[in-house]
Parts: structure tokens; sequence; C-alpha cells
């Protein structure tokens, strides 16, 4: 249990007993990432209850939405989607873009990112809200993209074999992390597929296609991957997880 109260000292603001980091603990908080997840699935769930039951509009439903997952990981992953940003938009070499991944200043590119990004965000829990049937599917959301981020931490080459994530990979029995990051990731995707065929298949696609970006981009944009490049890939799958659904749902109406 001592992993899982690393993980969720390490990817969330939620409460843990305090435990020391020894390398063979840290070597399995990974495979407890998802487990952030479901808290925040979770909340999701209970806030899209009560907003059904107090008759709520779309507009305070979607920026709740938005900020749940964000307040349960203490906004680490949107960090690393900012330093990210930052990176990509300096347009320098791959040392540099490293350098400005570490810096803690918050670059022009970073606000224009993650504003975008919560734009978008928000207009897409704004426009599933509230169609019939799709909650349970929807808030799965972050346990998968949790599970497919271990899951690429534990499959791509670390850029620069130093760093938090690099502690935390290093010891790792890589073949069983993988197995149970895919259980995890698997687990989710047919929840969601169950669930909602209409939300599943379509988020599963999109964050299929963040993924096939960010192992190209990571790999030529960087040599590999970071924990601030690894919270970038999240937050596009969580995107990806709520806006494909919503266009796919708007055309099962036309339909």
């Amino acid at each position: 249990m001592k992993a899982l109260w690393i993980a969720l000292a390490m990817y969330s603001r939620l409460p843990a007993p305090r435990t020391a980091w020894e390398e063979k603990n840290m070597a399995w908080a990974l495979c407890w990432f998802p487990a952030v997840g479901l808290a925040a699935a979770g909340l999701l769930r209970l806030w899209w209850a009560l907003c059904a039951w107090l008759e709520l509009g779309g507009v305070l439903f979607a920026a709740v939405a938005v900020i749940i997952p964000a307040a349960v990981s203490g906004g680490i992953h949107l960090d690393g989607l900012c330093d990210t940003c930052d990176a990509l938009g300096s347009h320098q070499s791959r040392e540099k873009k490293l350098e400005i991944l570490k810096d803690s200043h918050a670059g022009a590119f970073a606000i224009i990112g993650c504003g975008l990004y919560l734009l978008l965000l928000f207009a897409a829990w704004h426009q599933v809200w509230p169609a019939a049937g799709t909650a349970g599917a929807l808030c799965l959301g972050p346990v998968f993209s949790r599970g497919l981020s271990g899951l690429m931490a534990a499959l791509l080459p670390n850029a620069r074999g130093s760093g938090l994530l690099a502690r935390f990979t290093r010891s790792m029995d890589v073949r069983r992390a993988r197995a149970i990051l895919l259980l995890w990731s698997a687990a989710a995707a047919g929840g969601m597929i169950v669930l909602n065929p209409w939300v599943g298949l379509p988020g599963l696609a999109g964050a299929g296609a963040v993924t096939a970006y960010y192992v190209v981009m990571s790999r030529r944009q960087f040599g590999g991957i970071t924990g601030d490049l690894e919270g970038f890939y999240l937050q596009l799958c969580e995107l990806a997880l709520v806006i494909c659904p919503a266009i796919a749902l708007k055309i099962e109406v036309l339909l």
C-alpha cells in the first residue's frame, strides 16, 4: 500500500498517510496512478448527479467539470501542459527545449496554450450536458487518461535519464508495470464502451490520435519524455475524451 500512498501524494492533493519514498515503493507508484483518476471520476459523477437533481445550467456544470480533475491533481498536469507549450513554441534546439521545461516561469506560449485548452475543455463539457446516458462513460475519462499516461511512461525512453519521472521508472519491473497499467486502461476503456458506445468509441479514437502524436512529437522534439511532457499528454487525452464524444453525440442526434 505504500506505493499507493506515494502515488496519491505525488499526483494528487488527496489525503494520504506519510510514507518513506524508498526505491522499492516508488517503483510501483505509477501502477497506482489511475487510482487518482478514480477519485476524479467519482467526484465528476457526483457533480453530474447534483446538477441533474438541482436542474443547474450547463455553464456552471461545465466550469466545475473542468475544475474537478485539476483540483484533485493540484494542477500538476496543467503545469506540464504550460511548460510544454512554452518549449514547443520556442522553436529552439532540443537541448534548449529541455531547459525550458525545467524553467518554473510561465511564458507567453504557456498562457496562450493553457487558456485555449481550458476554453476548449469547457466548451466540450458544456456541449455534452445534459445528454442522457453519457455520465458514467464520460466520467471514466480521468481513469483512462492516467492509465495511458502511466503506460507511456513505462514504454517510452526518458529524455534526460534523470528527474522525478526517471526515479519512478528506474527501478520499475517494466513488464509487470506495463501489464498492470494496460489492465487499468483496458478496464476503463471497456467500461466507457459498455456504458455508452457513442461516448466510448469516439473518445478512445481521439485518445489514440493524441497518443500517436505524442509518441512522434516527444521523440522528434525532445528525444524522449519527461514529467512535464507526460502532463501535457494527459491533458490532451482528457480533452479528446470529452470533445470527440461531444461531436459524436451531435452526429447521433442528426442521424
